[in-house]
């Protein structure tokens, strides 16, 4: 192989490693992020506070799935008519289905797999603090717990993915017009 094509395999390679190297940093810094809140509305709170918690991890997991299943599942076309009449949210939309390798990447892996995890360990608290009030140390209790946290995540993701894909351009666009409101306070 001649060093130019060489060079340009490299060149076009090259933002796949930034990419990858950005979205770790992204993970690690929103891992954080959300383990800290979790821990900071776990701390001395109850069951009821525990599993609003919970809930609340397992429904932006739901939500961020969606998310990336309708970016992937979308038509362009439609957004660009929005986009011509300036609708608000048809612009980002565009570029949510122009980047939608990225996107599905931050919203399926990144945000779900800490939703995932968060809500594991949110698990963990939920069971012990079961373990404390009903005075039993049964390893049936966290299997049960965990079980049921996985059935509600792995249903609720299901039923995502079919919303997602038959209504992925109306997603899309709900999508495209919160960042809108975003872009719009961020200036």
């Amino acid at each position: 192989m001649s060093k130019t094509k060489r060079k340009r395999k490299n060149d076009a390679e090259l933002p796949q490693y930034r990419w990858a190297l950005r979205i770790f940093f992204i993970a690690v810094a929103l891992s954080a992020a959300l383990s800290l809140a979790s821990e900071s509305a776990l701390t001395g709170a109850g069951i009821a506070a525990a599993l609003l918690v919970l809930a609340g991890f397992i429904g932006l997991g739901i939500l961020f799935d969606i998310i990336g299943v309708a970016v992937t599942a979308a038509d362009e076309r439609p957004f660009h008519s929005m986009a011509a009449h300036k609708e608000p949210g048809a612009s980002e939309a565009i570029m949510l289905l122009r980047n939608a390798g990225r996107v599905s990447s931050f919203c399926n892996d990144v945000v779900g797999d800490i939703c995932g995890i968060v809500s594991g360990t949110t698990a963990a608290v939920i069971v012990a603090r079961l373990q404390m009030l009903l005075d039993v140390h049964s390893v049936l209790l966290g299997a049960g717990v965990t079980a049921v946290i996985s059935g509600l995540t792995i249903g609720g993701k299901a039923l995502g993915k079919s919303l997602a894909i038959n209504q992925s351009t109306r997603v899309v666009f709900l999508a495209g017009k919160i960042l809108h409101v975003f872009h719009r306070f961020s200036k």
